[in-house]
């Protein structure tokens, strides 16, 4: 079985992150708090249903330009995604024996950035 659900918008990237955690310890939390509560309104929006079985995770990022590199694209918001759906109750958790993999597509949508996930049930 498939789920699918979509962020508009883009996340911080991991650099963003990063330096929001040097600067204060709080404002960084405060980042990922925030970005993690905007991923659980997607995954509400998505009717996302719950699963007890292993999943695989593939994520589709469609970046307005490319100005950032990949993997800040991906860093941060693999943690914050994946915390949004153990939080929701989506996934009972992020492990190894709940997650089996994930892959990544980049793509350029200069009028609707956004990041798709779909679930897939293993």
């Amino acid at each position: 079985m498939q789920q699918k659900f979509i962020y508009y918008g883009r996340l911080p990237s991991i650099n963003d992150y990063t330096n929001a955690c040097r600067r204060n310890p709080y404002v960084g939390a405060k980042m990922k708090k925030n970005a993690e509560r905007e991923i659980m309104d997607a995954i509400i929006a998505g009717s996302v249903h719950s699963t007890s079985n292993t999943v695989e995770l593939l994520y589709t990022f469609y970046e307005k330009d490319t100005r950032r590199d990949l993997d800040n694209i991906s860093g941060f918001a693999h943690k914050v995604i994946q915390d949004a759906l153990v939080n929701t109750g989506i996934i009972p958790g992020d492990g190894w024996n709940d997650i089996r993999g994930m892959r990544d597509m980049f793509r350029i949508d200069k009028k609707c950035p956004r990041i798709e996930v779909i679930i897939i049930e293993v």
